[in-house]
């Protein structure tokens, strides 16, 4: 369907006294006094800057600081002393222009007040839409009762005793909290800078690598020989920690890239996250007291379980997100492949530098590695609109879905080795 085409005419008032006009500048748009104006989404159009600079050879130079949401095509000079911007809108967004008054190369006049607001049209049928978007997919409740009861397993698994050591030396809490909310949102932006990635793409990357530990790390420390005792709570401390340290976090790196837009941190999510792990586990703990026979069921089925809602996770995750990367650029991929094996990696290297036992390492390890993405997914959607909201969640997607991609070639390689060991001997 060929684009939209509108025309956004700004004029303005030409001084002819060959001086600036009011407030000292050379440069205007519009009425002198509005620095926000509205444009459509996906369309071409023009707007008018006025000069009264008197000299003959000056030239306008425009620059779009949000090119991925609007950009400045050509400059060509008008009657009366102005200047004809042509410009071309892409996503919804907040976009500032910089205007730069030039003659013979030197700077007369730099302006960066000026903004255009593209804002999206009504929702437009794609080939996804049978899907719907991500956030509503009705998958997600369906797989939530077994999701509970998983959760209540492993509270059948939880150690009083190991939960009063945490207590007493809580050396890998703080490693994952130093991990996940330092070391890795400092990763992430090396890693968008290293790749180039656009700005939306960028925030999306750091603010999923300022996540807290997902709900899936003591699930893969179960299944990896991990301590599960202290890998729910390093989720659970580290989830608490998020509703201090994400907004930090974003705001910082949402200055240092530029970001225009006020991020949003989900704090409702954030609590229904705690109590979502908190209750069951709970839960799972009362029943191992009080029910050891239920208990005993439980256990048995923690396994399967397991195995189950990880490759349920990796389908349900490109499964919702489909629509979203289907304009995934190479450099979104490699960038967010490698967040996952770093997070490992730098995980296991702060245990070990402790001395931690090997279990323990490995729970580290995870929990650093494995980033609650849905909390990075909310963050853009609250604080974006949704087309440019979507292309920034293309990286918390693909760190997801690495995520699991990843933890569950080591699982089949844990198991197949344990076989391998067992058969030997």
């Amino acid at each position: 369907m060929p684009r939209a085409i509108s025309a956004l005419l700004l004029f303005l008032v030409v001084s002819w006294a060959g001086g600036p006009i009011a407030g000292g500048s050379y440069l205007s748009v519009g009425d002198g006094k509005t620095a926000e104006f509205d444009f459509p989404e996906n369309s071409r159009g023009v707007f008018v800057v006025s000069c009264c600079y008197p000299g003959p050879g000056a030239w306008l130079s425009v620059a779009s600081l949000e090119p991925t949401v609007l950009v400045a095509e050509n400059v060509s000079a008008s009657w009366g002393g102005g200047f004809v911007v042509e410009i071309q809108s892409s996503l919804a967004g907040l976009a500032p222009l910089q205007l730069r008054l030039l003659e013979d190369s030197r700077l007369i006049e730099e302006r960066v007040d000026f903004r255009i607001r593209v804002s999206a049209r009504g929702s437009e049928p794609t080939p996804w839409s049978g899907l719907g978007h991500f956030s509503e997919n009705p998958v997600l409740y369906v797989l939530l009762p077994l999701i509970f009861l998983n959760k209540c397993a492993f509270g059948c698994k939880v150690e009083v005793e190991a939960l009063r050591g945490l207590v007493r030396q809580p050396h890998p809490v703080v490693l994952g909290i130093l991990g996940q909310f330092v070391v890795m949102p400092v990763y992430g932006y090396l890693m968008s800078v290293a790749f180039s990635l656009p700005k939306p793409l960028a925030l999306g990357l750091v603010i999923a690598c300022s996540s807290p530990g997902g709900g899936g790390g003591y699930l893969y420390s179960l299944l990896l020989g991990g301590d599960v005792t202290v890998a729910i709570s390093m989720t659970l401390l580290s989830t608490v920690a998020a509703t201090g340290l994400m907004p930090l976090s974003s705001a910082f790196y949402g200055r240092l890239l530029g970001a225009h837009e006020t991020l949003h941190v989900p704090f409702l999510k954030i609590l229904i996250t705690l109590l979502f792990i908190a209750v069951p586990i709970s839960a799972g703990m009362l029943v191992k007291w009080k029910l050891p026979r239920l208990s005993r069921l439980l256990l048995l089925l923690i396994r399967p379980f397991s195995f189950t809602l990880i490759v349920g996770g990796l389908f349900m995750a490109y499964h919702m997100g489909a629509f979203i990367l289907a304009s995934v650029q190479l450099p979104t991929v490699l960038a967010g492949l490698t967040v996952p094996a770093f997070g490992l990696l730098l995980g296991y290297l702060l245990a070990w530098c402790l001395g931690l036992p090997g279990p323990q390492r490995r729970t580290v390890s995870i929990e650093v590695g494995v980033q609650n993405s849905l909390l990075a997914l909310a963050v853009l959607q609250l604080s974006f609109q949704r087309a440019q909201a979507d292309f920034a969640s293309q990286a918390p997607f693909i760190v997801a879905l690495s995520s699991t991609s990843e933890m569950l070639l080591l699982v089949l390689g844990h198991l197949m080795y344990k076989r391998l060991c067992s058969a030997g001997s």
